[in-house]
């Protein structure tokens, strides 16, 4: 095989996944204006019903420009050499191979930051605030992009140089020393997010002592679950829609909740929403997430030890000089598929876990209150009750409202 070839495998793979995914668009949105089925009649009236439809839409049209445009972009970056430009570029400044990858990709990351911005600021400030969601402001916007680009700068670009210098220290063995590095840094992460990454872009405060306080307490004690750590984050700051989340273990261990979740649900729908959070941990969802991750992470660098050195990787995105940050991006366009089954497996388990928290809140606490709750976050948020199934299968890392009512209402 040849580089041309591999040129062209990549073009067939970018291609064919736009097809893919406006194929599976097309097939979601003729069921738009699907009649709502019974059991969640409540959740629209007609009024709200005509503003989800619009919502979907909108958003729909928007994804059909706004990834054309990617596509387009990118095969117009490939046909016209785009990457052996900017290669050329950062050994002007540099003959240093780290310095290099790290301009490398800084001019790539921050060419697209600027590239997708005005798509990011349409969808933020013409649909989400069209259909009374979006509550950023432009100067928050500039703030939250400015401190992205930094975060990712230091983190990325950090665990990218030493990756890049285990390269140059170890050969092909580099996988398991960057492999090991990133278990280390997901762990960590996962510890220490909501301490260190969270207060960066959001405020949080603990939950005032008070009768929700005491019920979710209550709760915790009855089911054996240690919880000192509960914050309430200022989520409305951005956004009306609502959410909750479970993060850390033994003594970070902590739940979030956003004060739009607080405002939206009464008290009995958020403990039961707590309950489901606390069958993820209960049930080792969270452990088997983290690990399914690491052993994916090791099984990715491994696949590209083994290529990484050819140059072929480097000459079939049109870069001339081989090299490891050439070669790595070309690695992650030939490795899409695989990802892509790869993340249709762990949606997979996903959806089941949902289930299996659903029930775990359903045994422990009440089924009611969060089938009440799930209606009234899906009315808030104009989700798309009656998603095509093939959709489902390729994109929902959780069952549908529908699927989930069901499987709450049912005996177990």
């Amino acid at each position: 095989m040849n580089s041309e070839i591999l040129f062209y495998i990549i073009v067939a793979i970018i291609v064919i996944n736009f097809l893919k995914d406006k194929i599976l668009d097309t097939l979601n949105a003729k069921h738009f204006n699907d009649e709502i089925p019974n059991e969640l009649a409540d959740v629209f009236d007609e009024d709200a019903y005509k503003k989800s439809q619009d919502y979907k839409a909108a958003n729909y049209k928007f994804g059909i420009w706004s990834s054309l445009f990617s596509l387009l972009l990118t095969l117009g970056f490939l046909f016209f050499d785009g990457f052996q430009y900017v290669d050329a570029i950062a050994r002007n400044y540099s003959d240093n191979t780290i310095i290099i990858a790290l301009l490398f990709f800084g001019i790539i990351m921050l060419a697209s930051d600027i590239i997708s911005t005005p798509f990011s600021y349409y969808k933020t400030f013409v649909i989400e605030e069209r259909f009374g969601f979006n509550k950023s402001t432009k100067k928050l916007f500039i703030i939250d992009k400015i401190k992205g680009l930094l975060m990712t700068s230091i983190i990325g670009g950090g665990l990218l140089a030493i990756i890049v210098w285990f390269y140059q220290a170890t050969g092909t063995y580099f996988w398991l020393y960057a492999w090991g590095l990133i278990t280390v840094f997901t762990v960590f992460m996962n510890m220490f997010y909501a301490r260190l990454i969270v207060p960066l872009f959001n405020k949080q405060k603990p939950l005032e002592d008070g009768e929700l306080r005491n019920k979710i307490s209550n709760y915790a004690d009855s089911v054996g679950f240690s919880l000192n750590k509960i914050f309430v984050i200022d989520g409305s700051k951005r956004s009306t829609k609502a959410n909750a989340y479970f993060s850390g273990f033994g003594s970070e261990k902590r739940v979030t909740l956003f004060d739009t979740l607080i405002n939206d649900l009464n008290e009995e729908e958020i403990v039961s929403v707590l309950a489901h959070e606390v069958g993820h941990y209960k049930l080792k969802h969270i452990i088997f997430n983290l690990f399914a991750s690491i052993l994916l992470t090791g099984l990715t660098l491994y696949i590209l030890s083994i290529f990484i050195s050819n140059p072929l990787l480097s000459n079939a995105i049109g870069v001339e000089v081989p090299s490891f940050h050439a070669g790595l991006i070309a690695f992650g366009l030939l490795y899409s598929p695989i990802s892509e089954v790869t993340g249709l497996i762990m949606n997979y388990f996903s959806r089941r876990f949902e289930y299996q928290a659903d029930d775990y809140a359903k045994n422990t606490y009440k089924a009611e209150p969060l089938i009440t709750s799930l209606k009234k976050l899906s009315k808030n948020s104009l989700s798309n009750l009656t998603p095509h199934k093939a959709y489902v299968f390729m994109h929902y890392s959780h069952p549908t409202l529908l699927q989930r009512i069901q499987n709450l209402k049912s005996k177990t």
